[in-house]
């Protein structure tokens, strides 16, 4: 009865005016950014940041959530239509989907997807309202050791899980601890790392770092592919959409079993929608009876990823909501933007915020309802939007990330940073650094400190307090686990890479002996 009435004081804050209208506000542009490509949410989040500082806590979270789950929604159109993903989880969609728009089906996958992002959400959201209460409550148990080792391990996981190598995702968690450390000490009111810039004596601005590093990276790196695009030349009726019988039977598991897979890697700091979407597509592609129609149109190729990578944004709130460790970049910010509210997410939101966090669940249900209306009736103007040229496009965003991040402070000194973290973001670009881990490190960088000396000083400096404690010893040793399975696959590789090099060089070396 308690969930009952939970959820009920959720749908009474979520149907208010205010609330309906940001809930809007944010699946739309969350469906125009993920159509998009080259864009996705994390730009666009740190982008409306600034916005949101004026608006209250509910409405400013439920519209950045819309904006999340929302381009999960609209990132599979542009790979069915274009063969070019709006969003990276939406690259999986490429496979099967554009092979089906060009065998004639482009609007039964599009149907599908629609109907796949549904059903997945939909089982997220349950899973999401069953399960964070209760790990709010474990989590009241946790003392500032247990919450340090878990901060620990949700940064090496993220660095180790993440895609790329997982020395250079470490290497990017500590920038991000670095950047996290500039200015005043809140203890001592010493400041740190500030240069003698009294501009930093408050500490470098997340929207400045994220709008930078999100942003402006990747407007500098999109300016390659500017040009005009030509749009999707078939004409997409409500008739072509319907799928077949025989294609929601073979819809109908995929999308069940892309769901639990989405539940369970959203959840996981440093995994997320894209991992479970390429999971789920090698899932079925191996329980599949007939592999070799992968590749070629296969219905399940479509479904099964699109329905994971749903699931996956809706649990990817169970982390950041109940124990305030945010598990990709996105949930960072919005890790990041309630603390800018005024709000300490954690194992006391729900009791100390219910009104919050069960309107953000709320809001799921209904954001998900709009999204479902939106997607289905105006896929044809998400089809025209991809004709803007981008030589329009990125201009405009390049202006409306100046205007944002100056309007936080009135700080030119802000803009500037964004000038200079864009830059920074271009170069680890090339050199293949994930800015994620970055952010990760920079929101979790201060909280890490904080809980550190909390359990120093309860402990009067006994280390042994993190390995007395069964909690957070289990955290750490998690961690070293990870570590070195880290460290193993990469000998693993390297091993590899040397057996390889041998045994291309054998040849020449021979036929250079034999010469004469």
């Amino acid at each position: 009865m308690e969930l009952f009435s939970n959820l009920a004081l959720g749908f009474s804050e979520a149907f208010s005016p205010q609330t309906l209208l940001y809930c809007f506000i944010g699946v739309f542009l969350g469906t125009f950014i993920g159509v998009l490509p080259g864009i996705g949410a994390l730009a666009t989040i740190s982008m409306l940041l600034p916005l949101t500082f004026h608006v209250p806590p509910t409405a400013a979270l439920v519209m950045l959530a819309g904006i999340y789950y929302g381009a999960q929604y609209g990132g599979s159109t542009a790979s069915i239509l274009l063969n070019l993903p709006g969003t990276p989880s939406a690259a999986v969609a490429c496979l099967d989907g554009y092979p089906m728009a060009q065998k004639g089906r482009a609007g039964v996958a599009l149907f599908l997807t629609t109907i796949a992002s549904f059903v997945g959400a939909s089982l997220g959201i349950i899973i999401l309202t069953a399960f964070s209460p209760m790990l709010s409550s474990v989590a009241l148990s946790f003392g500032p050791a247990d919450y340090f080792a878990m901060m620990v391990l949700g940064l090496v996981a993220a660095a180790t899980l993440a895609q790329g190598s997982p020395v250079k995702g470490i290497s990017m968690v500590l920038v991000g601890l670095a950047l996290g450390m500039v200015g005043t000490d809140v203890q001592t009111g010493q400041q740190r790392f500030t240069f003698d810039i009294p501009q930093l004596s408050d500490g470098i601005s997340l929207v400045a770092l994220a709008m930078g590093l999100f942003g402006v990276a990747e407007v500098i790196a999109s300016i390659r592919r500017m040009g005009r695009n030509e749009g999707a030349k078939e004409k997409i009726t409500l008739r072509s959409m319907m799928p077949t019988g025989q294609d929601m039977k073979q819809s109908t598991l995929p999308m069940l079993r892309g769901t639990g897979i989405g539940a369970i890697f959203g959840a996981l700091p440093g995994a997320g929608a894209t991992i479970a979407s390429f999971i789920s597509y090698a899932v079925e592609k191996k329980v599949a009876r007939d592999p070799s129609r992968f590749g070629k149109g296969a219905v399940e190729g479509v479904t099964a990823p699109e329905s994971a990578n749903n699931a996956a944004a809706q649990t990817a709130f169970i982390p950041t909501l109940t124990l305030g460790i945010p598990g990709d970049a996105v949930m960072a910010l919005m890790l990041g933007a309630m603390i800018i509210q005024g709000i300490q997410p954690g194992p006391r939101l729900v009791s100390d915020h219910p009104e919050l966090f069960w309107g953000l669940i709320a809001s799921f249900w209904i954001g998900n309802i709009m999204l479902v209306i939106l997607n289905l009736p105006l896929i044809g103007i998400w089809v025209k939007m991809l004709a803007i040229p981008y030589r329009l496009l990125y201009p405009t965003i390049l202006l409306f990330i100046c205007i944002g991040v100056f309007s936080v402070n009135n700080s030119a000194f802000d803009v500037l940073l964004v000038m200079l973290f864009g830059i920074f973001g271009y170069a680890m670009m090339l050199l293949r650094f994930e800015p994620a881990p970055l952010i990760l490190g920079f929101i979790l960088g201060p909280l890490m400190e904080e809980h550190l000396r909390r359990a120093m000083l309860l402990s009067r400096g006994d280390l042994m307090v993190f390995m007395e404690r069964p909690i957070s010893a289990g955290f750490l040793l998690s961690t070293a686990a990870l570590l070195a399975w880290a460290g193993y696959g990469l000998l693993r590789k390297r091993k590899a890479d040397s057996l390889e090099a041998v045994e291309a060089a054998t040849p020449a070396a021979d036929l250079a002996r034999r010469a004469p």
